[in-house]
């Protein structure tokens, strides 16, 4: 899960690590001798190269790995500390062509109580025979639960609060069958803690502390040319998870998920983003289909509107500007629903935004996003693009 920020100051911290270099006592020691001015002035010049080479290709690192954060603002969390970092690497360093592995770490911290670390990424092995994705993350967050359904959701002053302990690891390990084309199995873990229900009747129910494990396969077309900001190319796939009865389940899970990228003129591209997510059986609260968060549905509380099953399409022009700035259009629509015989067109929610791009590393785009949603709007601090 990713949260509403509101960016004050974003070049607060800064840090690489690259293998294969090594810092000496010398560079690490600040001459008794040398002056308070000279030494903040040289260490102004060390940030500063910091950030111009940020995002200069380096090929010759084995781990290229940079971080960047700052303190930022939100109705829901307050004030907060929030850091990202992104660091890309090679298994294998024969094929150059190749897109590079990548992975992202986030957190964050704030005065109300929320906090929140993840690792996300995909290794890429040699030839692009095997990949390896991880996602993982565990958070504390003051939140709200309107209930299962558009109906719930829709009654935008209706709903307990309650405190949300959740972790989450997902681990996706998949084998080249032909070009572009993968076959993978799948396995995740979810643990969601509702404590502290101010209206327990909210839940139906239903337990409010739920550990789910489930496995599956899928199959996965990706023509992408790089993987967190693609410029051409399409990315297709479709997951089939079972949430069996001996670990305490009895539901199941088709994900659907299907984009699209085009150039269009100087500087400019178009991403398509259609996504379905459709569970069958008896499905948790925990576990039931989101809407909204940084990456679908933009200018949403996530979990405002849950159901079983959930549509959501989006539509983003990204405009290179100058150097190494940049920014985002985008429009588009979600439904969550029971079942589909219960979807409804006038139950469709609309989304749209426009967002502020800067090139931290080379094509690693740092993104701060503006969404509007119906009756809300929200604003977002992440690193890699929405999809």
């Amino acid at each position: 899960m990713q949260k509403c920020v509101l960016l004050i100051l974003f070049f607060l911290l800064s840090y690489s690590i690259s293998h294969g270099n090594t810092l000496t006592t010398d560079t690490l020691s600040v001459d008794s001798l040398e002056s308070r001015p000279a030494f903040f002035k040289r260490m102004y010049k060390n940030v500063y190269r910091y950030f111009t080479e940020a995002n200069q290709e380096k090929e010759t690192k084995r781990f290229d790995f940079s971080v960047i954060g700052g303190p930022h603002f939100s109705s829901d969390t307050k004030l907060g500390l929030g850091l990202v970092a992104s660091g890309l690497y090679r298994v294998d360093r024969e094929h150059l062509t190749l897109p590079p592995s990548n992975i992202s770490f986030y957190g964050d911290v704030t005065t109300t109580g929320f906090y929140l670390l993840g690792i996300r990424g995909t290794t890429i092995f040699k030839e692009d025979k095997y990949r390896l994705g991880i996602n993982f993350y565990f958070f504390s967050f003051p939140s709200k639960y309107w209930g299962i359904g558009y109906t719930n959701g829709n009654q935008k002053d209706h709903y307990t609060t309650y405190k949300r302990l959740e972790k989450q690891i997902r681990v996706d390990f998949s084998r080249r069958l032909f070009p572009n084309t993968y076959l993978g199995v799948t396995g995740l873990f979810r643990h969601v803690n509702g404590k502290d229900f101010k209206d327990p009747g909210f839940l139906d129910g239903e337990k409010a502390n739920i550990a789910t494990q489930g496995f599956g396969l899928f199959l996965t077309y990706d023509s992408r040319d790089f993987l967190p900001n693609p410029y051409r190319g399409t990315y297709a796939r479709i997951d089939q998870l079972f949430f069996p009865d001996f670990w305490g389940n009895k539901f199941k899970r088709t994900e659907v998920f299907f984009r699209q990228y085009n150039k269009l003129w100087k500087g400019a591209i178009l991403a398509s983003d259609l996504q379905g997510t459709f569970n069958y059986g008896n499905t948790p609260w925990s576990m039931v289909a989101l809407l909204g968060g940084s990456y679908q549905m933009r200018g949403y509380y996530e979990g405002q509107y849950r159901d079983n099953d959930l549509i959501q399409t989006q539509v983003e022009l990204r405009q290179h500007i100058y150097n190494r700035h940049g920014i985002a259009l985008w429009g588009g629509a979600g439904n969550v629903f029971p079942k589909f015989k219960y979807f409804k067109w006038k139950e469709t929610l609309p989304t749209y935004g426009i967002g502020y791009r800067w090139e931290f590393k080379k094509r690693v785009n740092v993104r701060l996003d503006y969404g509007f949603g119906k009756g809300q709007s929200a604003f977002y601090f992440n690193i890699d693009e929405a999809f």
